[in-house]
C-alpha cells in the first residue's frame, strides 16, 4: 500500500502543509493579507508577516465578522455556512489542486456571495474538490464584509472588500505556480455579491492584468451605490454607534458592535433624485462608485478579459417564496416592486409603464410571477445585461450569455430557478444530502442526471479555452444559452423587458 504523506508547498510567506484526499489535495486557510485588526480593519490590505516552519493548512480557518443569516423556510446553511467563525487572521484563501502534481493548469478563483454582509469559504457549496479532480486549481477567498468591508468612511479607502479580492488575486499571481497553476490563466468567478465584485474587478484599473477570464453569476454591472447613497448608510451607522462618521472613531469599536450595527441598518431609503437603489432595500452595503462597473467596462476597462455572464430565470423567487410573500402577491405588490425598482418609476407613470411591459411580455403570468420577474431584473437581470452589452462592444475578447432555468421543487414546488440554485451544479455538488429535501435548495426531486456534470464541465471549458460551447453574445443577436434539462440557445431572450430598463 502506497503511503502518500501530506504535501508541503512553499509560498512567498512560508511553507504550508495540505491535506491529500484521494486524487485531490486541499490547502486551507492560507493567509493572503495581514489580519485586519483594530485600525487595520479600515485600511487597505497589507502583506502578511512571513512564518517560520511549516504552517498547517489542513483545517478551515476563521471567517469575516458577520451576523447569522437565515432566509425563511429554505435551508440556506450550505450557502451562508455556519455564521461567524471567530479569529482575526481571516483574509485567507483555500486552494484545491490535483494530487498528481504537474503544472501549468488553469486557475479558477471564486468570490462568494451573501449580500456583502455574510458568507465564507467554509460554506459547503464552495468545496473545490470537483474542480481539482477535473484538472483545475480552484481558489476560494474570504474578504471583509459589512461595515469593515464596505461602509464608505472618511479617512478610509472605499470598497475595502474589493481591495481584499484584488490582494488575493495578487497572491494568486505570485504563488499559484507552486500549487500547479498557471498564473496567466486565471478565471475569476463569483455569485451574487461576489459576482458584483467580479464586475468591480473588471472595472478597476488597479486590477488590470490579474485576470484572463471572468464569470459573473447573478451579479450586476449596475449594482454600485453612489457616494451620496453610501453617505446615508454611513450616517445611520455612526448614529447607531454614537460616534463621528470617521475611520478613526470606527477603529475603536469592537467587531461585535460593528456586526450588530450592520444588522440594524436594513430599510434605509437610498433612492435619490437621480438614482434608484440597485439592491431595492435588501442590503445597505455594496460597492461604492460614482461610475457603475458597466459604464467603466463600456469605456474599455476589462476589454481584454473574456466574460461569461448570466442570471437565473426566477431570481426574485428567493426573496419571496421562503418568507411567505410569493403566493399571495397582489396587483399592488407588483406596482410596489416596479416603483422600488426602476429609475423612471419615481413617477407613477414610469412604474405603470414597467408593469405594462412585463404584462405584455408574459401574458399568462400571475401577480407573483410578475413581482418576482421585476425584482429579479432590478437586482440582477438589468445590470447583467448592461454589463454584457458594455463588454461585447469591444473587440479583443469574447462575451457569452447564459440563463439558468432548471426549477427546484423546494417549498411545495414554488422555489423554482431562484437565486443561488445554479451553484451546486457549478461546483458539481448537486448530490450533497444537505441540498436535497422539501426545504433544501434543490428540493425533493432528482435533478437531471447529467446537469451538474454538464454545467461544471462548461465552466471549466470556458476557463480553459475561453469558449463555453455556444455562440458569443453581441449587441445584435444577444445569443444566450438557456440551461435546463435541455440546453437551448436563444437570441435576445426577454428583449422587450431588456429594453424597458435601458
Amino acid at each position: 500500500m502506497n503511503h502518500h504523506p501530506d504535501p508541503v508547498v512553499t509560498t512567498a510567506q512560508g511553507a504550508v502543509r495540505g491535506l491529500r484526499q484521494g486524487d485531490t489535495t486541499a490547502f486551507l486557510n492560507i493567509p493572503y493579507a495581514a489580519p485586519p485588526r483594530g485600525a487595520a480593519r479600515f485600511a487597505p490590505p497589507r502583506p502578511h508577516e512571513p512564518w517560520d516552519g511549516v504552517r498547517n493548512a489542513t483545517e478551515h480557518g476563521p471567517g469575516a465578522p458577520q451576523s447569522a443569516r437565515e432566509l425563511g423556510a429554505v435551508d440556506m446553511s450550505p450557502y451562508f455556512g455556519t455564521g461567524w467563525s471567530r479569529g482575526e487572521d481571516y483574509l485567507t484563501v483555500n486552494v484545491w489542486t490535483p494530487a498528481s502534481g504537474g503544472g501549468g493548469l488553469p486557475v479558477m478563483v471564486f468570490v462568494h456571495g451573501g449580500g456583502f454582509v455574510a458568507g465564507s469559504t467554509r460554506s459547503a457549496l464552495y468545496d473545490g474538490s470537483a474542480f481539482a479532480r477535473d484538472g483545475v486549481v480552484l481558489v476560494t477567498l474570504n474578504y471583509r464584509l459589512g461595515i469593515a468591508g464596505f461602509l464608505d468612511l472618511p479617512g478610509a479607502p472605499a470598497n475595502r472588500g474589493l481591495l481584499d479580492v484584488v490582494a488575493a488575486l495578487r497572491w494568486v499571481r505570485e504563488n499559484i505556480a507552486a500549487f500547479g497553476g498557471d498564473p496567466h490563466q486565471v478565471t475569476l468567478f463569483g455569485q451574487s455579491a461576489g459576482a458584483t465584485l467580479v464586475g468591480g474587478v473588471l472595472a478597476d484599473p488597479g486590477a488590470a492584468g490579474l485576470v484572463r477570464r471572468a464569470i459573473v453569476q447573478s451579479g450586476s454591472g449596475l449594482g454600485a451605490f453612489t457616494t451620496e447613497q453610501a453617505a446615508r448608510v454611513t450616517e445611520a451607522a455612526a448614529r447607531r454607534l454614537g460616534v463621528p462618521p470617521h475611520a478613526d472613531a470606527f477603529a475603536e469599536i469592537s467587531d461585535d458592535r460593528l456586526v450588530e450595527a450592520a444588522s440594524q441598518l436594513a430599510g434605509i431609503d437610498l433612492r435619490t433624485a437621480t438614482h434608484r437603489d440597485p439592491l431595492i432595500g435588501l442590503s445597505p452595503f455594496s460597492l461604492v462608485l460614482d461610475t457603475q462597473p458597466a459604464a467603466s467596462v463600456a469605456a474599455g476597462l476589462g476589454a481584454d478579459v473574456d466574460l461569461l455572464i448570466g442570471t437565473n430565470a426566477e431570481e426574485g423567487n428567493l426573496y419571496l417564496v421562503p418568507v411567505g410573500k410569493y403566493a399571495g402577491s397582489t396587483a399592488e405588490d407588483v406596482d410596489e416592486a416596479a416603483a422600488r425598482s426602476h429609475r423612471a418609476a419615481r413617477s407613477r407613470d414610469g412604474a405603470a409603464w414597467l408593469v405594462e411591459t412585463y404584462r405584455k411580455a408574459r401574458p399568462s403570468a400571475s401577480f407573483a410571477e410578475l413581482r418576482s420577474a421585476i425584482m429579479g431584473d432590478a437586482l440582477f437581470g438589468a445590470g447583467s445585461r448592461a454589463l454584457a452589452d458594455a463588454h461585447a462592444a469591444h473587440a479583443g475578447s469574447a462575451t457569452f450569455g447564459y440563463e439558468f432555468a432548471w426549477r427546484s421543487h423546494a417549498l411545495d414546488g414554488e422555489l423554482g430557478a431562484a437565486h443561488a440554485v445554479e451553484l451546486p451544479f457549478v461546483f458539481d455538488l448537486a448530490h450533497l444530502p444537505r441540498l436535497r429535501g422539501p426545504a433544501a435548495l434543490l428540493g425533493p426531486d432528482e435533478p437531471p442526471a447529467d446537469l451538474a456534470a454538464r454545467v461544471h464541465g462548461t465552466w471549466i471549458r470556458f476557463a480553459r479555452t475561453g469558449d463555453p460551447g455556444w455562440a458569443p453574445y453581441d449587441s445584435e443577436r444577444r445569443a444566450t444559452m438557456r440551461i435546463d434539462a435541455e440546453w437551448v440557445q436563444v437570441d435576445d431572450p426577454r428583449g422587450e423587458e431588456r429594453r424597458a430598463w435601458s
